[in-house]
């Protein structure tokens, strides 16, 4: 197969969580474990980071790896899902997998994912995995795909744990409360390894601190454990506390050495270093034009918040979301007075527009729908007059669209 095939393969083929949803997620992690076994183990071959959390875990793992690349490390990088290109998820020091590393790994192993009926994300851990180790690379900054003690990723043991905060999404799968999916989470945290929490929630704190201190895994709270206000180039007022998360999980790592002014500088080229794209993006001006990958009630309450603070005459929102989302969550912090143009994403877990108007409908929100995600964003550039706003988001699927 060639390149596009190979993703097709992949793509369509076995199931993957962004697709299919439930069908996807998996009970245990008896099959990863036969996988990196198969693969000759690995994950075991790199000390690695390995980070959770509801929000924020791709731009706190984007934040660490570039960081250590400006310390002079061979930084490997596993983020999911991927805007534009499947070899997002898996860098090298900034630059995406080849095309044919990815080709050459799935010819030479397709007998035994078709065999073992490997699920799209089992697959690309293993890929990741197999390519870091291949690649000798000094350390890897592993994102958790969904939850954490059952997530795929979860066969490491790193030298540091992180778990941003806690929401309520996913819940199909995690739990119905904070306490529930916290307890998800925290199956990261591994025997005496540390641990860094990057919020401080009042339902989670006391179920990571009770997990933490049965692995006898020492704590570290990043916002009391972090006071200074590094700028970085990723331009979201959420990222503070990312920011901490990184550098207290950078300043725990006992084999390797950062000084304080290549964590600062590492900061401020986190996007011309890792690629990171999709949080708080300014694709332009006259109108601005902002996406973000922002996808939960949390995440979208902090984007809402920071566009209060943007000066403009009217606002104008491209929006869609997959169909797992609590709307009446979601709706209850859009803007009342934005003119909303909904569209569904090109994947089969889209929220249908027609339930989108509907909620909007009920709302008594002006707003219109169309066909695609494209259409949607051509319709409110053109609508939308100089001294006025554009912002597109709702689901990562959404932005992969423009961005």
């Amino acid at each position: 197969m060639n390149y596009a095939q190979t993703i097709d393969w992949l793509f369509e083929k076995l199931p993957m969580y962004q697709r299919q949803g439930a069908a996807s997620y998996k009970p245990n992690l008896d099959r990863i474990h036969d996988l990196c076994e198969y693969l000759s183990q690995p994950h075991k071959k790199f000390p690695s980071i390995h980070v959770a959390g509801t929000n924020g875990k791709g731009s706190t793992c984007h934040m660490i790896a570039s960081i250590l690349q400006t310390a002079g490390y061979k930084v490997g990088l596993y983020t999911s899902p991927h805007l534009q290109d499947f070899r997002e998820r898996i860098r090298l020091d900034g630059k995406k997998i080849s095309k044919q590393n990815v080709i050459d790994f799935v010819a030479q192993h397709q007998p035994y994912f078709e065999t073992h009926q490997m699920s799209f994300f089992e697959m690309t851990v293993g890929m990741a995995f197999d390519f870091f180790s291949n690649q000798s690379v000094d350390i890897a900054v592993i994102e958790v795909g969904l939850g954490g003690r059952l997530d795929a990723t979860n066969v490491l043991t790193p030298e540091v744990s992180v778990i941003t905060n806690i929401g309520l999404d996913h819940t199909q799968f995690l739990g119905n409360s904070l306490e529930e999916i916290a307890q998800e989470k925290a199956g990261i945290i591994k025997k005496n390894t540390p641990v860094v929490i990057g919020e401080f929630q009042k339902e989670t704190f006391p179920v990571f601190q009770k997990i933490a201190h049965q692995n006898n895994a020492p704590l570290f709270l990043a916002s009391e454990s972090v006071s200074e206000n590094f700028p970085t180039d990723l331009q979201g007022n959420y990222q503070l506390k990312n920011r901490q998360s990184a550098i207290q999980a950078v300043r725990l790592l006992r084999q390797f050495t950062v000084s304080e002014s290549q964590i600062k500088l590492g900061l401020q080229q986190v996007v011309s270093q890792t690629g990171l794209k999709g949080r708080w993006s300014v694709l332009g001006h006259s109108p601005k034009i902002i996406c973000d990958v922002a996808h939960n009630y949390e995440g979208l309450s902090l984007v809402m918040s920071q566009i209060r603070e943007e000066s403009f005459e009217r606002l104008h929102i491209v929006f869609g979301s997959v169909s797992d989302k609590s709307l009446d969550r979601i709706f209850s912090i859009l803007p009342k007075d934005a003119q909303y143009y909904f569209c569904a994403p090109a994947i089969s877990r889209a929220m249908p527009v027609s339930v989108l108007e509907r909620k909007a409908q009920e709302l008594d929100l002006s707003s219109q729908t169309f066909e695609s995600v494209i259409e949607a964003y051509r319709s409110a550039l053109h609508n939308a007059l100089p001294n006025e706003l554009v912002f597109v988001g709702g689901s990562t699927f959404v932005v992969a669209e423009i961005d």
